[in-house]
């Protein structure tokens, strides 16, 4: 018995001790091979195809010193700094196993007065200065060969953490910049204050995000408006609200683009920004800022009409106000949803772009182009004359007319162009002859040409959240804005890779059916606002007429006649004000339904799953026992 015993207790250790053995053996090779499971549904912390399709171009290796100060004394943002940090590690990791041999990277600490410290400084990474005074540094530096690519990192881009990553990857694989001319009525570029802002202590205005953002990928040089011809070396022009374009300078536009040169456009039929920057007497005289391009768009059999603005039920936003509750813009749209064109690589992964006062693109192309829609409205939209857009968001609500169509808001263009000046080079001068020169007919090659019927959505306003943080001014993206242009850029300049990382820094999931209930109930409601206003019209007219068929000495004496009138309007008044209440109230019930479900679908469906799961794996196990 005791001999039995004995070897129970032998066997039950030398079995913990094998099972020891064995977990043992699998962390130590489980380590070896780190893995992840991304459950979110756009996979955004899976590499994207557009980083693998990054490091296959890569011929020889590329390394990556990631520089992390490690013994800063613990705080609450030594800490959340650290926690980013090993983030990062983790992102580095899964380049590593992408490309295996390709990518080599280097985990440094560089600590005061160390060769680490001083290898962050060659390599161009700056430390960030702490509310206790301490340093510390958190960057990447990348490099292959000769070329090298610094990369401040900080949590406010951990969205775009693996674009960032990417991008200096592509500078050090192709260290030649490609040269994008821009050419803007606006201040994109910055401007220094004139004397009479001076005098009264303002500074000028910073270069646009837009353009910071650019010059680190590509050289950038500015293009008058003026301008009669657009260097060789600019392989992608970007025109910004090209307000008083010159003929000679759409002249030399069409030529860039017949012999190859990519276009793209972002016109306004209302710029705000241009607003801004004019005085009143310049806007009485140059209007409130429209932009075109009145030679070349009707080559193309493109239409863009300045006067008037999308309006969209659907697609409107509520812009704050300082004196009383939001205000409703039917005409400043955030388009999202079916409103973006999910199939060009452009805008296949952008959630939302805000377009304060956009126009719309009519018109049937010329034979040999083809038109594919980047930004659309909905059915529930119109085109409102840009004047009222511009004074008066509340009569557009009431006067708002759906026309059914989607209005194309940014088209590309594709196909051989032909040129929009047939008879020749325009005359420099009203009484100068034609210029004889020799010029281009018709491209040579299919291009393609980008056209977007707005430029405030570039502006930083419209595009940007800037916040104070404890690392300093920080700014944010608000919407996909910024990112459309800059994917339209790579895309144009043949760099497409980066498209399909950075468009996932701004993940944004509009409630449509909710907004789409809203939308269907307040066409009722400003429909009754409507017949409301028109009956209180006639009922002011028939009174006015009843006034002055009346004698002199009649004049302020109501007859029976206008006494029933009035009691007759004011039971109607009171019973569609009670209708709109009632709109109001189903509105409010069937959001209020709508949203309750998705809240408790969301709380209680992984519980009941795992309950569902408990109970039936219960009874199976309880039935597999009753068999036996």
């Amino acid at each position: 018995m005791k001999r039995k015993n004995f070897e129970t207790i032998l066997y039950s250790a030398a079995g913990v001790a094998a099972m020891a053995v064995i977990l043992i053996a699998v962390n130590l090779l489980g380590s070896e091979f780190k893995t992840r499971a991304d459950l979110t549904q756009e996979k955004i912390y899976t590499l994207s195809p557009g980083t693998r399709a990054v490091l296959a171009e890569i011929k020889s290796p590329v390394t990556i010193r990631f520089y992390c100060t490690r013994g800063a004394t613990p705080t609450a943002e030594t800490v959340y700094l650290q926690n980013y940090a090993q983030r990062v590690e983790d992102m580095l990791d899964e380049y590593r196993q992408a490309a295996p041999g390709k990518i080599l990277a280097q985990k440094l600490d560089p600590e005061p007065d160390s060769d680490a410290e001083d290898s962050a400084r060659l390599d161009g990474i700056e430390p960030m200065t702490l509310s206790t005074g301490d340093k510390f540094y958190l960057g990447l530096a990348v490099s292959r060969l000769d070329a090298k690519q610094a990369v401040q990192l900080t949590p406010d881009r951990e969205r775009l953490l693996e674009y960032d990553i990417s991008r200096a990857i592509t500078r050090v694989i192709h260290p030649q910049k490609i040269v994008v001319g821009v050419m803007s009525a606006l201040p994109v570029f910055g401007a220094p204050a004139n004397p009479m802002m001076q005098q009264m202590g303002r500074s000028g205005t910073q270069p646009w995000e837009l353009i910071n953002e650019l010059g680190g990928d590509y050289t950038l040089r500015q293009v008058p408006l003026d301008t009669q011809q657009i260097d060789d070396d600019i392989k992608v022009l970007l025109v910004i609200h090209p307000h008083g374009i010159s003929d000679a300078a759409q002249f030399a536009i069409d030529q860039f683009v017949l012999r190859g040169g990519k276009l793209i456009a972002f016109l306004d039929p209302l710029s705000l920004v241009s607003g801004r920057n004019q005085s009143p007497m310049m806007e009485a005289e140059q209007g409130p800022g429209s932009s075109t391009l009145d030679k070349l768009l009707p080559a193309w059999g493109v239409d863009f009409a300045t006067s008037n603005v999308v309006a969209d039920l659907n697609d409107k936003m509520e812009l704050a106000n300082r004196t009383g509750p939001p205000t409703e813009a039917p005409a400043f749209l955030n388009v999202a949803g079916a409103g973006i064109n999910t199939n060009d690589v452009i805008t296949a992964m952008l959630s939302d772009v805000w377009l304060p006062f956009a126009g719309a693109f009519t018109g049937t192309p010329v034979a040999g182009l083809k038109e594919t829609v980047l930004l659309k409205s909905t059915t529930d939209s119109e085109l409102a004359p840009a004047f009222m857009a511009q004074f008066s968001s509340s009569d557009m609500m009431n006067n708002f007319k759906s026309s059914g169509v989607e209005y194309p808001l940014a088209i590309e263009l594709t196909g051989r162009f032909k040129t929009a000046f047939p008879k020749g080079p325009p005359a420099e001068g009203t009484n100068a002859a034609p210029q004889t020169a020799a010029y281009l007919k018709e491209g040579t090659n299919v291009n393609t040409v980008i056209l977007v019927g707005d430029a405030d959505m570039l502006a930083d306003d419209f595009s940007l959240r800037r916040m104070d943080t404890p690392f300093g001014e920080m700014a944010m993206a608000l919407n996909g804005n910024l990112s459309f242009a800059e994917n339209a850029i790579e895309q144009m300049s043949g760099d497409s890779h980066l498209i399909a990382i950075r468009s996932r820094a701004v993940e944004d999931r509009p409630l449509t059916r909710i907004k789409k209930m809203e939308a269907a109930a307040e066409s009722e409601y400003e429909s009754k606002i409507k017949d409301l206003q028109d009956s209180l019209s006639e009922t002011q007219q028939r009174l006015s007429e009843l006034q002055q068929a009346k004698g002199n000495n009649q004049r302020f004496i109501l007859s029976p006649e206008q006494q029933a009138q009035i009691e007759n309007f004011r039971k109607k008044e009171a019973q569609v004000r009670n209708d709109l209440k009632q709109v109001q109230k189903d509105l409010r019930r069937d959001v209020d339904a709508l949203q309750t479900r998705v809240e408790w679908l969301n709380i209680a469906a992984v519980p009941v799953l795992v309950s569902v799961f408990g109970v039936s794996l219960a009874a199976w196990k309880r039935k597999r026992t009753s068999a036996r």
